[in-house]
């Protein structure tokens, strides 16, 4: 897999490290299975090596950081640790405003399905992605 232009993966691999140390979680494939990932991608990642995009959400979970810390890292921003959101008194996980989140969600759930839905109408479409943002607030992760 090439490594992405801009990214600095040293930079992810060192703060890795890091956060791991301070949870005092080992580099095991248990602890890796319960994130969703192989031990082989979270090494990956500690190497300094580039991981497939989907994957660095699951690394996110195991070093409890909110979804999208590692690629900040990657650009050079901050992680945001799943203590401080739990701190937060409104809940939001993104510094994304929420309404902006919920436009982003409607617009990926209409474009996938008008890619895949044949058949559905637009009426169809808008109600479904407001049903899925609808849900994804509720489960706090928008």
């Amino acid at each position: 897999m090439p490594p992405v232009p801009d990214h600095d993966y040293e930079r992810l691999a060192k703060r890795a490290k890091r956060r791991r140390a301070e949870l005092g979680l080992a580099l095991n494939d248990s602890n890796a299975q319960t994130a969703g990932t192989s031990k082989g991608t979270w090494q990956r990642v500690e190497k300094g090596l580039p991981i497939r995009e989907t994957n660095y959400v699951k690394i996110d979970g195991l070093l409890q950081w909110a979804p999208g810390s590692c690629m900040r890292i990657l650009e050079g921003g901050e992680p945001i640790p799943v203590e401080e959101i739990s701190g937060n008194p409104d809940g939001q996980k993104s510094p994304v405003p929420p309404e902006v989140l919920d436009a982003e969600a409607r617009d990926v759930v209409q474009l996938a399905l008008i890619a895949t839905a044949t058949g559905t109408s637009a009426e169809e479409i808008r109600e479904m992605s407001e049903r899925v943002v609808r849900d994804l607030r509720e489960r706090g992760l928008i």
